[in-house]
């Protein structure tokens, strides 16, 4: 049975994976980490504590799905205690994912901004089309919930990635997240990535390649943040016996 820790169980996804935890086999929840206290009531078998040490000490594996500067908190400790990390939290600054690849290098590491099959799917999906539709314009357009801090999302960001090494470029040299004014034309490398924010959306994004005469969109809408906790669970099952190094969730599903 593979003991797992859950890093940001306060949260939305966090509250999710306590509860498929319950119907998954072969795996298990025996610790929690919290700063304060938990908002609800947990099996009193499962470890809850604030000691990040003894966290650590208490599971296999360890799924993360909190916030930046709780991620690097649990990076830190885990370069000094090794333990398998399933990391879903997104928004991560260049010094947190310098943590990230540093834990790597000691632990198996697996770090996605977004954990279902269906991303993975399009990511790929996005880097063929990116390389075969020569002088198509690029644009992403994600849409989230209004409680979400980070924009554009990582999973957007990601896309756009996709598409960038599609066409051999680096998206940090391409992207565009706004325009207003009498900005000029559009130029022939950019790659938008656009964010709205409104109500309870789960998730949805769109990658579209826009010529004359045609175009061609690639979307995904999520209807239910179980597709993340499930696919986080999937991943912390597959990760846990697996040597040191950075993996993506595209490792996990083979693609």
């Amino acid at each position: 049975m593979v003991k797992v820790g859950v890093f940001g169980a306060n949260g939305r996804v966090g509250k999710l994976i306590l509860d498929d935890l319950k119907h998954t086999e072969d795996i298990s929840l025996s610790s929690v980490f919290v700063r304060n206290s938990l908002d609800f009531s947990i099996d009193p078998s499962v470890l809850v504590t604030s000691d990040i040490k003894a966290f650590l000490n208490g599971c296999d594996i360890v799924i993360d799905f909190s916030l930046p500067e709780a991620c690097e908190i649990l990076l830190e400790a885990a370069i000094e205690t090794p333990k398998p990390l399933v990391i879903g939290t997104t928004g991560l600054s260049t010094h947190q994912l310098n943590l990230l690849k540093q834990a790597s290098e000691a632990m198996p590491v697996l770090y996605a901004t977004n954990m279902s099959l269906g991303v993975a799917l399009l990511n790929k999906l996005v880097y063929q089309a990116s390389a075969a539709l020569e002088g198509f314009d690029i644009e992403i357009v994600e849409m989230h919930h209004k409680h979400k801090k980070d924009a554009p999302s990582g999973t957007a960001l990601t896309l756009g990635e996709s598409a960038a090494h599609g066409r051999g470029l680096e998206l940090n040299k391409v992207r565009v997240s706004g325009r207003d004014g009498n900005i000029g034309e559009r130029s022939e490398d950019e790659i938008a990535v656009m964010a709205l924010r409104g109500g309870d959306i789960v998730g949805r994004h769109t990658v579209g390649f826009y010529n004359d005469g045609e175009f061609i969109e690639l979307n995904h809408t999520a209807t239910s943040r179980n597709t993340f906790s499930k696919g986080a669970i999937r991943a912390a099952s597959w990760l846990v016996n697996k040597k040191a190094g950075l993996y993506s969730i595209s490792d996990c599903l083979e693609l």
